[in-house]
């Protein structure tokens, strides 16, 4: 019978130094074979299976993906967007939340304070795509005041990992 750490059990301070080595390994190349991390990780292969799964099921690992190069890909327009909502009420908050995390263009969906209610990441192919995404997410729903965007116009850094404590 497989065995499931519960996530709200799970300590933090639990994590030891092979834990942190394996997590900074796998944050920067998640496509290491069980062998090579154990390697690099200086432990054996089994004990660090075992670590992964366990910081797998416990949710310290939420997933493991492969980052794509949206400029190769077609979807070269990267835009923030401040929302702001009319009626602020949780049910109304968690209607919009929906229709915005439905969407393939939305990368990034955050509640915020102070200020607008949510921000948004998307990554478009081109202005035009960005419009049709606008018309549809916020224009068509009432509840929608105001729609800030600013465009990307360089990236000096994107980075997908958690800075680790004591690394």
């Amino acid at each position: 019978m497989e065995s499931k750490v519960d996530p709200l059990l799970f300590d933090r301070r639990s994590l030891d130094a092979t834990d942190m080595r394996l997590l900074d390994l796998l944050q920067r190349d998640a496509s290491l074979s069980n062998q090579a991390l154990a390697e690099l990780a200086h432990t054996s292969p089994a004990t660090c299976l075992r670590r992964v799964k366990t910081l797998t099921d416990s949710g310290v690992i939420a997933k493991r993906v492969a980052i794509l190069s949206p400029q190769h890909l077609g979807a070269g327009l990267t835009a923030l967007v401040e929302v702001t909502l009319d009626r602020q009420g949780a049910e109304h908050l968690a209607a919009f939340e929906a229709r915005a995390v439905a969407e393939r263009a939305v990368q990034q969906c955050y509640r915020v304070s102070p200020g607008p209610d949510l921000m948004l990441v998307l990554q478009v192919a081109d202005m035009a795509a960005y419009h049709t995404l606008v018309q549809r997410l916020f224009t068509q729903d009432a509840n929608v005041r105001n729609v800030k965007a600013f465009f990307s116009v360089f990236r000096a850094k994107f980075e997908t990992a958690v800075a680790l404590p004591g690394a």
